[in-house]
């Protein structure tokens, strides 16, 4: 019978890492509060707004879908040209940059997408863009 002759080693937890991260949190920690304090004692007083509207980015290109009958959809609203300059005009109120994107149906008349573009420039926008897609070509080569 075989007798065991060396004695396992118990398992050890190696704390190092774990010392040096809280080492850097708690240097991390004590510089952010040393530049709170210079912070505060500045003395500036900031400015005050009443009215606070567009602080965000501007946001993606709006886009105005014509339908084959002649039907405009904006944010999945069926809308009227009126209502289109109406809501592109105060939308162009909050973000001065905004831009549009109008996709019109390939089959339908392009005057219902003529009528659009002349609704995006009576709101102001002067960014405005035609989505279409490459035609496919055939494998003969033409």
């Amino acid at each position: 019978m075989p007798l065991k002759t060396h004695i396992d080693e118990q398992p050890s937890l190696n704390l190092t890492p774990m010392i040096d991260v809280v080492f850097l949190l708690i240097i991390f920690f004590m510089a952010g509060t040393k530049f709170t304090e210079l912070e505060r004692k500045i003395a500036l007083e900031v400015p005050q707004v009443a009215d606070i509207d567009a602080l965000t980015p501007v946001p993606e290109r709006r886009v105005i879908n014509v339908y084959r009958d002649g039907r405009i959809e904006l944010d999945r609203e069926f809308i009227t040209i009126d209502q289109l300059v109406e809501a592109l005009s105060h939308a162009k109120s909050e973000y001065a940059e905004l831009g549009v994107l109008v996709r019109g149906d390939g089959e339908g008349e392009f005057q219902g997408v003529a009528s659009v573009l002349g609704a995006c420039r009576q709101a102001g926008i002067s960014e405005m863009g035609i989505a279409v897609r490459l035609a496919q070509r055939n494998r003969s080569g033409s």
